[in-house]
């Protein structure tokens, strides 16, 4: 008898009953030590259980790709369009517009706040008549796809605490981020790839700092942490075998540590200790599947027609998107990607340029791409940032150029696929794009809808942390039923 039966021989009624209580880790667990671990690596194995023995609600969604715009892209010089802007530009925000806000320590002692207009100009695209900025080409052609939600509103008004909320749902750090809910929640569909896959991409303009706690686990298991995938040749930190090492050398050091650990679990009942069980089996099946999904060899040159030439270049907004296409062809359950650079405090008419040239193309290239490939019906597609922006220029105004601060009262992001109702706008604001007329969403209705569409009811996928159940949406969020296709 080896080490590793002798002691499933001695095991008592106490080290039993606590194997029980292991829940879904157990689950896990037992896969591993069931399957083959040197079996072929091309394609999908048995898909790990989430902690939901069913769903709540049929879902629309088996996946999503959300495209963050990190920094807070301008909604009245992007898609939210106000012709009193240009009527009024240059005169006085009313006072009655702005009333008791709170304004950022960037604009607070202004005693001037001018109205902007954009520079640039607006037209109606599609059947469903949605203005779009001229900054967007790419994204009007794909109007009739989108779900425009006008009237996003949030309390946080500064990058780091707004951020959060919208990847965790509180303001401050430390609960797990969306990706990290719907890993413990709904599980894997591929033992091959990470559940929840994170990729950056860095505009030109000066970009406000991500933090590696926006894709983090908070206090559910490990396991459920966001991997990142970065630019060049090692997309995956230590994930290949040092030199020297082969791959049979390697599957025998990983059997010979899931022994011990296994003991170790046995003794404990700790998850962490399964959840290092499989994330080293994860890590040794990503030697093959990673360099598969990152080998873009058999693309074809339509493909970068489609994206762009930046697609070729790991690590870009077009390469990234790509990627996530690539990704959900393979089923992963979550893949976000962060594309630094729209904080346009100053010399905004020039950085909001190149910042939409940077993710136009590709961002409806992604859209068009699933679905030319029957993958949108069931892939949730989001495009936004934390906020908007001011519609009155922080600092000097001037016939050529103006900036414009943080503004948590309604921005706009968009939805594709994935149950949504295309071709439709949501919400309204007023004629200045400063306040909501008409159908909100906060960002836990957002989030709320975000898991509907997935199966979820965001109120019961809950976990029980220092006396008390957590959840996404914390004690708030209502779904919006009107974006519902």
């Amino acid at each position: 008898m080896d080490i590793l039966g002798e002691h499933f021989h001695q095991l008592n009624r106490r080290h039993f009953l606590s194997r029980l209580s292991l829940g879904v880790g157990g689950l896990a667990l037992g896969n591993l030590l069931g399957c083959d671990s040197r079996s072929t690596l091309g394609g999908n194995t048995q898909p790990e259980a989430g902690i939901l023995d069913k769903l709540h609600v049929a879902p629309k969604a088996k996946r999503v790709i959300y495209l963050f715009q990190s920094g807070g892209p301008s909604q009245m010089d992007l898609f939210d369009y106000k012709p009193m802007l240009r009527k009024m530009h240059g005169e006085e925000l009313p006072a009655s517009v702005r009333g008791e806000q709170r304004l950022t320590g960037m604009t607070a002692n202004q005693s001037s706040f001018p109205l902007a207009a954009p520079m640039f100009d607006f037209k109606q695209y599609g059947q469903s008549g949605a203005w779009v900025s001229e900054l967007m080409p790419y994204t009007a052609e794909i109007a009739d796809e989108l779900c425009y939600i006008k009237t996003m509103h949030t309390e946080a008004i500064n990058h780091d605490p707004a951020i959060t909320f919208f990847q965790t749902g509180s303001q401050q750090p430390g609960r797990p981020s969306i990706g990290s809910w719907l890993s413990y929640g709904l599980g894997s569909d591929n033992q091959n790839l990470p559940t929840f896959i994170v990729l950056l991409s860095r505009g030109a303009q000066r970009p406000q700092p991500i933090y590696s706690r926006l894709w983090g686990n908070g206090f559910l298991a490990s396991l459920h942490q966001g991997v990142q995938f970065r630019a060049g040749s090692d997309p995956v930190l230590y994930l290949n075998n040092p030199e020297g090492m082969d791959a049979k050398t390697r599957r025998d050091v990983l059997d010979r540590l899931s022994e011990l650990n296994t003991l170790r679990l046995q003794d404990f009942g700790d998850p962490e200790i399964e959840s290092r069980i499989a994330q080293y089996e994860m890590a040794y099946r990503m030697q093959t599947s990673v360099p598969d999904a990152l080998d873009l060899s058999d693309e074809p040159d339509s493909t970068f027609e489609m994206y762009g030439e930046e697609a070729r270049k790991p690590g870009t907004y077009a390469a990234n998107c790509l990627l996530a296409r690539r990704l959900a062809e393979r089923d992963v359950k979550f893949v976000q990607l962060y594309h630094l650079g729209w904080d346009q405090h100053t010399d905004l008419p020039r950085e909001i340029t190149s910042q939409a040239r940077d993710t136009d193309r590709a961002s409806a290239a992604l859209v068009k791409d699933l679905k030319q490939r029957g993958l949108l019906d069931d892939t949730l597609v989001v495009w936004g940032g934390e906020f908007g922006r001011t519609n009155y220029s922080q600092g000097r105004l001037t016939a050529d150029n103006y900036g414009r601060d943080h503004h948590p009262r309604c921005f706009t992001v968009w939805m594709a696929g994935g149950g949504t109702k295309p071709g439709i706008t949501y919400g309204e604001t007023d004629e200045f794009s400063y306040n909501i007329v008409k159908d909100p969403v906060h960002v836990h209705d957002f989030q709320a809808t975000l898991l509907h569409l997935l199966g979820v009811d965001h109120e019961r996928l809950t976990f029980k942390h220092q006396g008390r159940r957590y959840r996404l949406t914390d004690v708030h969020g209502k779904l919006v039923k009107g974006v519902l296709a």
